[in-house]
């Protein structure tokens, strides 16, 4: 049965992928983009593909975006995948700059949920909404702590979401990627340089040796995205799904060895 399937961050990374994914398989795709050129893009892309799919705004962080999206929309399925990185030692990160982060990743994110649960619960249909959190959440990565919070607080509160809307048939779902070659990492990686001096901050450049390794070892993004439609489309998925199982296996490893680690 086609569903009607709205995706925040849609302009690029796993968000595009999935959305292009699924409107190939018959579902009706709204894809936001956070800005107009960006939706300019995707229409572009879609026309040239072949693809029936709406494009619209939605800045997460835009209230009267969120209003406008909310009321236009009557949807079956949630993505929320709307997402930034700001890297860096977090004993010197830019509180500012952890700020903006959780507006996008958390409070975003939460906004637009909200927004669509009322009016699943209004009118008393059934509704799923699937977050993109990351391996971050589960993992604090070193130099991206802050990320990590941020994504630990988006899967602390779809967790409270999935045990306090079970009464009323809203099925939640988390999609934990791995280190995966969208160019987000790229990027993440990239805003350290807008604030840190190695002359001026106590971290040493060399924290930041490996790397270059690491996003030299990315992963095809496909197999996330294919793990997104899956996730989104089995009316009995697992609630969190970390991607790759090699990822999924080091994450759980490293929980349990937090229970004997010293401080």
């Amino acid at each position: 049965m086609s569903k009607t399937i709205l995706i925040t961050g849609a302009a690029s990374g796993f968000g595009k992928i999935a959305a292009f994914d699924l409107a190939k398989k018959g579902h009706k795709v709204i894809a936001t983009a956070q800005v107009y050129p960006q939706m300019s893009d995707l229409i572009r892309e879609a026309k040239e593909q072949g693809i029936e799919m709406i494009v619209d705004k939605l800045d997460v962080t835009n209230t009267t975006d969120i209003a406008y999206i909310t009321q236009k929309y009557d949807i079956d399925i949630l993505i929320s995948n709307a997402g930034i990185m700001e890297a860096g030692p977090i004993a010197e990160q830019p509180l500012d700059l952890i700020r903006s982060m959780f507006d996008v990743n958390v409070f975003g994110g939460l906004h637009l949920a909200q927004g669509f649960i009322k009016k699943f619960i209004e009118e008393k249909r059934p509704g799923k909404i699937v977050f993109t959190t990351s391996m971050g959440e589960l993992w604090t990565v070193p130099y991206v702590a802050a990320y990590c919070a941020s994504k630990h607080a988006m899967g602390s509160i779809a967790e409270g979401l999935k045990t306090e809307l079970a009464p009323f048939n809203i099925k939640i779902a988390t999609c934990n990627p791995g280190i995966f070659g969208t160019g987000f990492n790229d990027r993440g990686v990239d805003t350290i340089n807008r604030w840190y001096n190695p002359e001026i901050n106590f971290t040493p450049s060399s924290a930041f040796d490996d790397t270059a390794e690491a996003l030299a070892n990315q992963l095809n993004p496909q197999s996330m995205a294919d793990c997104i439609v899956d996730v989104v489309l089995d009316e009995n998925s697992n609630f969190r799904n970390v991607h790759p199982k090699e990822t999924e296996d080091f994450v759980k490893q490293l929980q349990v060895d937090a229970w004997t680690a010293k401080s």
